[in-house]
């Protein structure tokens, strides 16, 4: 009498017959997919191996990887299960389509290798699975590729991963399987229809129902980030590109919002203006004459606060900024209020908080907003927008373009006027070159000037004229592009003491966003850090140092206030200097956490309305959970859900000139209706 057959044999059995059918390549490539996924997390814990955290979390770690790989998976196979369905019967018969499905094996292995080299040089450079910035890597692809032709060894790349397919396809011919799905062409086409619906249903159900917010909160973040899969962390987002903070975030009644923000920004003594509730329109006031300098901003590519000695005593990669930041009023706690330099100029331009999704800058019906243009074009100033790429990158010429700035580019250039340039644009000598043209120009039709100017040698390739300093073009990568950044800025002021009106002219030295971004809490704050250098060689603007809690968003006021102006405005900004310290406070995020710091309490916003609070240690920075203070938190969603209210539904503008006059009924009608903080 025969034994019955054991649990561990049937299951065995099923799988033979699985494999042995058309579909069974399916199960390879989850396999393959899976398997590729597992090295790709090995590889990057092992280059985070400094910065995870070496505990039993790393079992969860996996875990989480290996529901998201599946669901990343089940996405990436729906192509080959709709086209070994569809394939009719006795198709592989062929000599010819056998080598076509062999040739269209070893490119889906070569895609699956490539994706995981790029998911290591995106985590090189980011410290983060593929995320938004991926998503808008994948929109510029001049720039994007260009950067990685400059900065990779490509072709080595390339033979890499063709060698990577050829062994992976090598090993699933060995398995013997594709042999048996070729023999077993008398699969009849109702049952290959019904498997295929089947693969089918199951893929779509499980990717479907897998949210990407289903991922615990890992203590650092780092873990977390080793825990996701790169296609599915594209994919979503992708998705999650635009957000409307209403549906995804805590809220307040819009009215109690409007009045917690109005009474947060007449911390500087602001007085609020107009009837309508719905609006941050108030007036600002200053003391004495109003100074009327030319202005040229200086907006460095990822200049973190530690590349300068003046905040990194170990760094010696700025020896002109620290000449500079001697004569200059700087502010040592400058935040950036994101990790992009669409951001960056979001609160540069216009003091706003960095809502979720996309920046101002790159999202529709962002024409004639309120921005420090218009208020140095309401005092008569040239407005211009100068960046040595091509400004189509990011939408940043459309934005400026239709905001009132004249917009000089690569493109308005001609050749024999750059005599360096790698794909994100050309050298800062170039384009310091072309800034001070344009400042000879306006000075001689006797015309202010304000001037955004956006630098981008600080940019992977990290190339750059030879022969400037003592570090080698592109090979000393990051370090050698600060210090010639450094290099080019000194030159620059120097050539311009030789203006008539360089002492008439305030030189600001400020950053996007700093270098690195990635941390190991859910929004590291100090990786926020960035210079603010106020130089003003003609005496308008006294040096010295502010230490108080300072945004992006407070740079326009502050500004203006250190220039004595008076104006109305819906900056969401303060002037610092007027400011209590006790109440200062910072506003950073990314395109979904939402950050307010204020002293040492830290509360972050997150979709599915979840928030929480922490104590920030500013010595080691880290993040202690503490419980919710409800009135912080309310602080907190006035800012974002405000900003957000204001830009849908077209209030964030240009003011009339009934708003924009000081003195006149609205002024005054408003004027006994200051806020008290």
């Amino acid at each position: 009498m025969s034994n019955p057959p054991s649990s561990q044999s049937t299951v065995s059995s099923f799988f033979q017959r699985l494999l042995a059918r058309r579909h069974g390549g399916i199960v390879l490539f989850f396999a393959v997919f899976l398997g590729l996924s597992f090295l790709t997390r090995v590889a990057l814990l092992i280059k985070a191996a400094h910065d995870a955290t070496w505990t039993l979390s790393l079992v969860a770690v996996f875990g989480w990887g290996v529901i998201y790989d599946l669901g990343a998976a089940c996405f990436a196979s729906l192509p080959l299960i709709v086209l070994l369905t569809v394939l009719p019967a006795g198709a592989f018969r062929s000599a010819g389509v056998r080598w076509l499905a062999g040739v269209t094996g070893f490119f889906i292995l070569s895609a699956l290798c490539f994706g995981a080299v790029s998911e290591w040089t995106f985590w090189d450079e980011f410290g983060v699975r593929f995320n938004f910035i991926a998503v808008d890597y994948l929109v510029y692809t001049t720039e994007v590729l260009g950067n990685i032709r400059e900065s990779y060894n490509i072709p080595a790349i390339l033979v890499g991963v063709a060698a990577g397919a050829s062994l992976a396809l090598w090993f699933v011919i060995r398995t013997g399987w594709p042999a048996r799905w070729f023999a077993g062409e008398h699969e009849k086409a109702k049952a290959r229809y019904a498997a295929g619906a089947l693969w089918l249903a199951g893929v779509i159900v499980f990717g479907s129902v897998l949210p990407s917010d289903l991922l615990p909160s890992f203590r650092n973040n780092f873990n977390r980030e080793l825990a996701k899969n790169g296609l599915w962390s594209l994919f979503a987002a992708y998705m999650n590109n635009a957000l409307e903070y209403e549906k995804f975030y805590t809220t307040l009644p819009d009215d109690e919002a409007f009045r917690l923000v109005r009474q947060e920004l007449a911390q500087d003594h602001s007085v609020v203006l107009g009837k309508d509730l719905r609006d941050t329109l108030r007036e600002v006031r200053n003391p004495g004459p109003e100074l009327r300098p030319n202005v040229i901003q200086i907006t460095v590519e990822s200049l973190s606060a530690d590349f300068l000695s003046i905040f990194n005593r170990a760094s010696n990669l700025t020896p002109n900024l620290a000449e500079i930041a001697g004569q200059s009023l700087v502010f040592d706690n400058f935040y950036a209020t994101g990790t992009r330099t669409d951001r960056g100029m979001e609160a540069l331009t216009l003091a706003l908080p960095p809502t979720p999704g996309r920046s101002m800058v790159k999202r529709p019906h962002n024409e004639d907003m309120f921005t420090l243009g218009s208020v140095f074009r309401a005092k008569g100033y040239d407005t211009a927008f100068i960046y040595g790429g091509f400004g189509y990158f990011d939408n940043m010429n459309y934005f400026f373009g239709h905001n009132g700035y004249r917009v000089i580019d690569r493109t308005g250039v001609p050749k024999t006027d750059i005599t360096f340039a790698n794909v994100w644009g050309v050298c800062d000598e170039d384009l310091f070159r072309w800034t001070m043209r344009e400042a000879d120009a306006s000075a001689a039709s006797g015309k202010p000037f304000h001037y955004f100017v956006m630098t981008t040698s600080n940019h992977r390739p990290y190339t750059f004229p030879a022969g400037r300093i003592d570090l080698p073009s592109k090979i000393s990568g990051r370090a050698g592009a600060v210090k010639y950044t450094d290099y080019a800025i000194g030159k620059f002021l120097r050539e311009a003491a030789s203006k008539p009106w360089y002492k008439n002219t305030v030189f600001v030295i400020v950053a996007d966003h700093c270098a690195d971004s990635a941390g190991k809490t859910e929004l590291p704050v100090q990786k926020y850090h960035i210079p603010l250098i106020i130089f003003s060689p003609g005496g308008h603007i006294a040096p010295g140092h502010n230490a108080t809690l300072t945004s992006q968003v407070d740079y326009a006021p502050t500004l203006l206030g250190l220039l004595h102006w008076s104006y109305a405005t819906r900056f969401f900004g303060r002037d610092v200097r007027q400011t209590d310290p006790a109440a200062a406070r910072i506003l950073v995020g990314t395109y979904q956490k939402l950050g307010h710091l204020k002293g040492d309490d830290f509360i972050v916003l997150n979709p599915v309305r979840r928030q929480t609070q922490y104590r920030y240690n500013r010595t080691n920075f880290s993040l202690l959970e503490q419980p919710l203070n409800q009135t912080m938190l309310a602080e907190t969603v006035s800012f974002y859900q405000t900003a957000s209210y204001l830009y849908a539904h077209d209030l964030y503008r240009s003011l009339t000139p009934k708003e924009k006059t000081p003195g006149n009924s609205l002024v005054d009608a408003g004027a006994a209706k200051s806020v008290q903080p």
